[in-house]
């Protein structure tokens, strides 16, 4: 394959094109304020590498990657049929989605695992309007890997989705030379204990190196999400051109410009940009920074509708008086300081959680899992997670269900409140994570590094 670098070590061809309309059947009309989708996952195949090269095989839902454009208003329910015509069991997480904890998808915590040849009906209400997406949460380091997430989109009730307010879901693809998943390399102990599976392919809504036309006369906004399983990436615009950020992981906040922007996995990020000719979107995380994209301001809209949200986040951020502190230590990895930690009621050491149960993360000395209860908590209590990243690698950290306030300088150069589903923690860091309970369930809080969870940073923090 012909590849720039893209890290160093690491290389990867880019691509960016706009999201095809939905491909999805809908199953009822929206009269009653309900969305209703039928979404199937199945084997396909794909162009990543663009049509002179092979299709790749993969997971597809509704035989596509990324998975159909599911789009919903601030609101209105969402049903989702799912269909398991896969040869294993599978599960929905919808991803920042402040969900009921019977629909959030997490096979053993919130539901069963759909089976081959089974069904699973999602329903649930769309409290915020904002940027989202929805992933396999079964076996998520393989499945989510070979294709199965999609974008949802919860518009405002004046906004609509055209040239002028386009998504953009940015994937990395670990390939072999004939342009197929590297399954060889599938569930690798290196990968899971260093920063994750890293891929050598990138796209962007599955293109390889495509134009993106946007409306021109206008400001437009971008709505990026980053579906890869652990790559960290970082992007700006050619030239002397900024972003203006007004979206952090779906909630709204007050803009600010900025040269550059970093999406951790599943962290998303909307962005105002106004160009007056073509410019290319790169990728800089690297010494060497390359184009992955051109933005090309070309599509005359004759009444663009409004695509800026409201400033205000969703909820202000809470008076912690007489919040509940819960510590939470994270520790594992390679070159890390975890010796022992407990496992299924036996401390083991490092080396035998990875040799003989494939675990090598541990919150607060114990190895993380659907079983592994963080806390209780009551509903409505306020709530500050003092987390340490102990670890010599970054961790893009979720909490299911919630959304919480973090001092963040994942952005900017100097600390920002942000309210967050998903926060980077760089190695050492020591951050708190602030919200009130206010949604009750088993709430799973992991890192969304795909592998690092499947190899034990997870746990449950139980609202009731």
């Amino acid at each position: 394959m012909k590849r720039r670098k893209f890290c160093r070590g690491t290389g990867l061809a880019m691509a960016s094109m706009m999201l095809p309309a939905p491909s999805i059947a809908v199953l009822g009309a929206a009269s009653t304020g309900a969305n209703r989708y039928e979404l199937v996952a199945q084997k396909g195949a794909q162009h990543l590498a663009g049509q002179a090269n092979p299709q790749t095989e993969l997971l597809l839902y509704g035989n596509n990657t990324p998975g159909p454009l599911l789009v919903g208003r601030k609101s209105d329910m969402l049903e989702v049929e799912f269909i398991n015509r896969l040869e294993m069991a599978s599960t929905i997480h919808w991803h920042g989605i402040r969900n009921l904890n019977e629909m959030d998808g997490v096979p053993e915590l919130t539901q069963p695992n759909v089976e081959p040849g089974e069904r699973f009906h999602y329903r649930f209400a769309l409290k915020d309007a904002g940027t989202f997406w929805y992933h396999a949460h079964n076996m998520a380091w393989e499945q989510v890997a070979r294709g199965l997430y999609g974008p949802l989109i919860v518009l405002e009730e004046e906004e609509q989705l055209d040239a002028s307010n386009m998504v953009l879901v940015i994937d990395d693809w670990r390939l072999t030379a004939d342009y197929q998943i590297d399954m060889a390399s599938m569930g690798s102990l290196h990968d899971w204990s260093h920063g994750g599976r890293l891929g050598n392919w990138l796209t962007i809504n599955g293109k390889s190196k495509p134009d993106i036309q946007i409306a021109r006369d206008t400001p437009v906004r971008l709505r990026l999400i980053n579906a890869a399983n652990a790559r960290i990436m970082t992007f700006s615009l050619a030239g002397d051109n900024q972003f203006e950020v007004v979206a952090i992981d779906g909630a709204p906040c007050t803009a600010f410009m900025t040269d550059r922007i970093t999406l951790a996995p599943a962290q998303r990020l909307d962005v105002m940009v106004s160009l007056q000719s073509a410019q290319a979107l790169q990728e800089v995380s690297s010494d060497q920074p390359f184009d992955v994209a051109m933005l090309r301001p070309e599509i005359t809209l004759d009444n663009p509708a409004p695509n800026r949200p409201d400033a205000r986040p969703w909820y202000p951020r809470p008076d912690m008086a007489d919040a509940r502190v819960i510590d939470i230590h994270m520790q594992g990895g390679a070159m890390g300081n975890l010796s022992s930690a407990m496992f299924q009621g036996e401390e083991l050491s490092l080396r035998e959680l990875a040799q003989q149960h494939r675990k090598l993360w541990a919150f607060n000395g114990e190895v993380g899992g659907y079983h592994n209860l963080l806390a209780e908590v009551d509903l409505m209590q306020k709530i500050v997670l003092r987390v340490h990243n102990d670890s010599r690698w970054p961790h893009a950290i979720h909490l299911h269900g919630q959304h919480f306030w973090v001092n963040s300088s994942e952005i900017t150069s100097e600390p920002v409140w942000m309210l967050r589903d998903t926060y980077l923690m760089a190695q050492g860091e020591k951050a708190e994570l602030i919200f009130i309970a206010d949604n009750p369930g088993q709430w799973l809080f992991h890192c969304h590094m795909l592998e690092h969870h499947a190899a034990g940073m997870g746990g449950v923090i139980s609202v009731s």
